[in-house]
């Protein structure tokens, strides 16, 4: 008896693709071969303008860049993928003959994860690789999912600059305070800062709507997150019943009064004295700067919403 399984499909997870950008033949063969025994989907480059291009056509998942190339160094193609948002998240890592400390550290510098020297130990290359590959989709997913979510995250490092951002936040921040530059960047930093610092801040964007920034605590590392949202802006009516600062009880003693309804009732309706209710309206009336009855109830009808009014 044979058993049928055209009716079952399994969706082959994607392969992950790696760059390998190196001016070097035999190093280009050998990295492709190995990769590709690993399941990696290979793409190479002979330069830096070739690697650009490569990005242009689909964003890898990791990249194997040589540091020491004929025009643009590895450095500066680093220092170029991480200051573009769409790739910035790829993990490069450096392959260089130079184990000179200056040279790692420029390596480091420049944005990139981690290092090998040449001549390569392919497992070495293999395991840096896969771990920094995984770790960079990891990070991704989460920077994803609190997008997915309508909010963004910023995470500012110990000196209080940005380390780290999500792709919404960086949009909200630049509909906020322009594409970067360095006053911009500067605006944008202070704003942060300040939620920090002092709670919630909020900043102005178009079409009626605020940003909002808000500090959620500090990591190990001295690290701070704060989580952005958006907020639809405080119109006239909000704005003035936040100035006037009615408390709970003395906003619904104004809607019952707004309604028409006299001291006794609300007295009955709110399950309490009408010398109570005297009390709260002495105050409403301070506090709207009115002396009637008539002129808090006019006054209602701006400010408390619609429904609370009416119904």
């Amino acid at each position: 008896m044979t058993r049928s399984v055209e009716s079952t499909h399994f969706k082959a997870p994607a392969r992950r693709v790696i760059l390998v950008v190196d001016d070097a033949l035999d190093t280009l063969s050998m990295l492709c071969d190995a990769l590709a025994a690993e399941g990696y989907a290979v793409l190479v480059a002979r330069d830096a303008v070739e690697a650009l291009q490569r990005f242009e056509i689909t964003v890898p998942d990791g990249v194997l860049l040589d540091a020491v190339m004929p025009g643009m160094d590895g450095f500066a193609l680093c220092q170029q993928l991480k200051a573009t948002p769409p790739w910035s998240h790829v993990p490069v890592v450096f392959m260089t003959g130079l184990s000179e400390t200056g040279q790692i550290l420029q390596g480091f510098a420049s944005g990139g994860v981690d290092y090998v020297v040449k001549p390569l130990r392919i497992p070495e290359v293999l395991a840096r690789l896969a771990t920094h590959v995984n770790n960079a989709r990891a990070a991704r997913l989460a920077r994803e999912a609190v997008d997915v979510a309508g909010m963004g995250t910023v995470l500012l490092d110990a000196q209080g600059r940005v380390a780290w951002r999500s792709p919404q936040a960086t949009r909200w921040l630049e509909q906020a305070f322009g594409s970067e530059n360095t006053a911009q960047s500067q605006a944008a930093a202070s704003w942060l800062g300040t939620a920090q610092t002092g709670g919630e801040v909020s900043v102005a964007l178009p079409e009626g709507r605020r940003l909002m920034a808000r500090h959620m605590g500090q990591g190990d590392l001295g690290e701070s997150m704060l989580l952005l949202r958006l907020a639809t802006q405080d119109n006239a009516a909000t704005q003035r019943m936040r100035e006037v600062a009615l408390t709970p009880r003395e906003t619904e003693v104004l809607s019952w009064l707004a309604k028409g309804k006299t001291n006794r009732d609300i007295a009955d309706i709110l399950g309490m004295s009408p010398r109570t209710v005297n009390k709260h309206l002495e105050h409403i009336f301070e506090k709207l700067g009115v002396e009637t009855r008539s002129a808090a109830t006019a006054i209602a009808g701006q400010l408390l919403p619609q429904g609370s009014v009416n119904s």
